[in-house]
């Protein structure tokens, strides 16, 4: 008896603290969000780096004083792991909007987010997308879904327009184009779009190679881009598998007149150019990054590097995208999924360091998100278009 009698009496001083706030103000409640990204299984690198971001940007938003709107309440994260599996992730929105979410951010892989999007519909649950760039994501007409980067079409054509002026202004050594991509809806996607198009612009697209995930030997891709010889490789894939396949290139002197990514999983990532620094010289790539002419990309990527990390697409975007979800928050003074969307809708979130101006949302897609071309020049990721945010001068061909 006596310990129900304790219980009785805990729960009537905390049901009284709730009645009468103490003096000085009710503690401004939290704010639930799903944080939603594939932290094991194959992808589990750039899950846990968007991750990474997304915590970052949640300790800043409530150490800034939180939702000042709602009387400064603060973000708590709830995290889910994807596994690097679509149906994996939408059972994580299935828990997530058991538990009360306001809204879910993630889920970097186009393929999970495609999943995660349309479950979190069925609720009327907002969901940012960070990464995912298959533009299925934003055109099934969903309106819980806005994803603030760029899609891969936009960057298949900023590829390949940028392509055909750095190799009109060398003179067009490049003529024939070889592209191998990853298996899954990214990858594909991507391949099939610039597939379509290259001829446009007069190349000659030899042949185009699709790989596993993982794939943990590139011998006999390489071995075939040996005998096709492209001026030009085109790599479409993920961190890992990116890397192998370019290693593989370098060990057996295969050596296009340029490696031009678009969305390389490692072509633009500091990490890549301080473990295969050789391997990783001159790649030119299409991707999202960071205005460098900001003082807050910069002294953010510093804050990455003192936690022993590195400062890659996922950290930023992820970032970026609790950020905006932060905006929404503010201009919808409330946790009501249905507020929040339309706070969104009506966004015109500026306050960030992505090259991207004020945004807008049409059908679920930030209209201003454009990529950057990147190129690794000594040891180090410069910006080579546009001209507003270059740092250095592109080297094209890379082999003469």
């Amino acid at each position: 008896m006596r310990t129900r009698r304790h219980f009785m009496s805990q729960s009537a001083a905390a049901a009284s603290a709730l009645a009468f706030p103490l003096v000085g103000g009710a503690q401004p409640k939290t704010i639930k969000i799903g944080v939603l990204h594939p932290v094991t299984g194959a992808l589990a690198y750039s899950g846990q780096q968007c991750r990474e971001g997304a915590l970052m940007a949640i300790e800043d938003i409530n150490k800034a004083g939180g939702i000042k709107a709602m009387g400064g309440a603060k973000l708590e994260a709830l995290l889910g792991d994807a596994q690097s599996q679509p149906q994996a992730g939408a059972a994580e929105v299935e828990k997530m909007n058991e538990a009360g979410v306001s809204a879910v951010v993630g889920a970097f892989a186009s393929a999970i987010c495609l999943a995660t999007t349309q479950t979190a519909a069925k609720y009327g649950l907002p969901h940012i997308v960070d990464i995912g760039v298959a533009d299925q994501i934003v055109e099934r007409g969903l309106k819980n879904t806005f994803r603030f980067g760029p899609g891969y079409r936009k960057c298949a054509e900023v590829a390949v327009a940028n392509l055909h002026a750095l190799n009109t202004a060398a003179g067009k050594p490049a003529k024939t184009v070889m592209i191998v991509h990853e298996e899954s809806l990214f990858g594909s996607g991507t391949a099939a779009l610039l597939s379509r198009e290259l001829p446009g612009y007069g190349y000659d697209v030899k042949e185009v190679i699709k790989h596993a995930n993982p794939t943990r030997d590139f011998n006999n891709i390489v071995l075939r881009m040996k005998a096709v010889n492209p001026d030009i490789v085109i790599p479409a894939n993920y961190y890992n598998e990116y890397a192998l396949l370019v290693r593989t290139m370098q060990q057996q002197k295969v050596t296009p007149k340029a490696i031009y990514s678009v969305l390389g999983g490692a072509a633009s990532s500091y990490k890549f150019v301080k473990e295969f620094p050789d391997a990783a010289n001159g790649i030119i790539d299409c991707n999202h990054w960071f205005n460098p002419k900001d003082k807050r990309s910069t002294a953010l990527k510093k804050r990455v590097e003192a936690k022993g990390l590195f400062f890659s697409y996922e950290i930023f975007n992820t970032y970026t995208a609790m950020m905006l979800l932060a905006d929404a928050l503010e201009r919808a003074k409330s946790g009501d999924r249905a507020a929040i969307i339309d706070a969104l809708e009506k966004s015109t979130f500026a306050d960030h360091f992505m090259p991207y101006g004020p945004t807008k949302f049409v059908n679920g897609q930030n209209t201003g998100a454009q990529p950057l071309m990147t190129q690794v020049v000594k040891n180090d990721i410069k910006v080579i278009v546009p001209r507003d945010y270059r740092e250095t001068e592109p080297i094209f061909p890379l082999k003469a």
